[in-house]
């Protein structure tokens, strides 16, 4: 496509008298753009029951999501590591819109009873959500990195080498300590780079900072800003986990699940590893 300037679109509605254009010689800009053709042959549903075209696609988008997300998150660790607090809230605020947004995909499952899923679900064989490399990119962003689950993806060369790059490198929790650090609070290098696992332990270090930031409410402490964006990111994804917990309790109860887990007590037990740990604990001291 060629791109337009303002002032072609606006001579263009002056000459159709703001008629829309209806006549293209090729294909039409906008499927060349959002790539419709593509987008709309990816659902290939395996069974016959029509539920499974809402199951599948409800994941499609979901996948799409996890994708923007980790893209929003990268921009904000990209402007946190150039110290451009500032800069990163936007991503930040886009990155908790796109969780509200995807928390809202849970609604267009909630008609599938356990009989709903059953129709369908030996067709899945042993696929799971545990085995989505996009949502793992996402939680190693943000901090809940598990080697275990590296290693469902060993087999897929390039997945399992994104996915080790990812949890290799630092979260975006990380870089904001290291931003805390940067302006003056008393941060050990040690805090950098843990995992923030079930029996994570806040270190009071990093709740003391978080106290001292929030203690100035003027209108240019832009570390507030940060914590109140990150916190709003939080809440978001906590939801999501909730919800999926939530999903699953209604569909298929405390059955094991299709990758082979637990199912619902793994999901459980996962919701104890809390986002940006610190920034929840500080509060009692505020």
């Amino acid at each position: 496509m060629r791109p337009t300037t303002a002032w072609e679109r606006a001579d263009r509605a002056q000459v159709t008298g703001g008629m829309p254009t209806l006549d293209f010689g090729t294909r039409l800009p906008y499927d060349a753009y959002v790539r419709t053709d593509v987008l709309h042959d990816l659902q290939r549903p395996l069974s016959d029951d029509p539920g499974e075209m809402s199951f599948l696609m409800v994941t499609q988008v979901m996948e799409l999501y996890f994708k923007l997300i980790t893209f929003e998150l990268r921009n904000a660790q990209e402007r946190l590591r150039d110290d451009d607090v500032w800069g990163a809230l936007a991503p930040l605020r886009r990155t908790a819109l796109h969780l509200e947004a995807l928390n809202g995909s849970w609604r267009g499952l909630r008609w599938m009873t356990p009989g709903d899923f059953n129709r369908f679900r030996d067709q899945l064989g042993e696929a799971s959500g545990l085995q989505s490399a996009m949502y793992r990119q996402v939680e190693f962003t943000l901090g809940l990195k598990n080697p275990v689950l590296l290693r469902p993806f060993k087999r897929q060369t390039a997945l399992h080498r994104d996915l080790a790059r990812a949890y290799e490198a630092p979260s975006i929790w990380d870089d904001v300590i290291a931003v805390l650090a940067r302006r003056g609070h008393d941060i050990p290098r040690e805090v950098l780079g843990r995992d923030v696992a079930a029996e994570y332990e806040p270190h009071p270090a990093v709740e003391r900072a978080w106290v001292e930031a929030y203690r100035d409410e003027g209108p240019d402490n832009h570390l507030r800003f940060l914590g109140e964006a990150l916190t709003e990111l939080a809440e978001q994804f906590g939801d999501w986990r909730y919800q999926h917990v939530a999903a699953v309790r209604r569909s298929m109860g405390a059955k094991p699940g299709s990758g082979g887990s637990n199912g619902l007590a793994w999901l459980e037990r996962s919701m104890a590893r809390v986002v940006f740990p610190e920034l929840w604990s500080a509060r009692t001291h505020m």
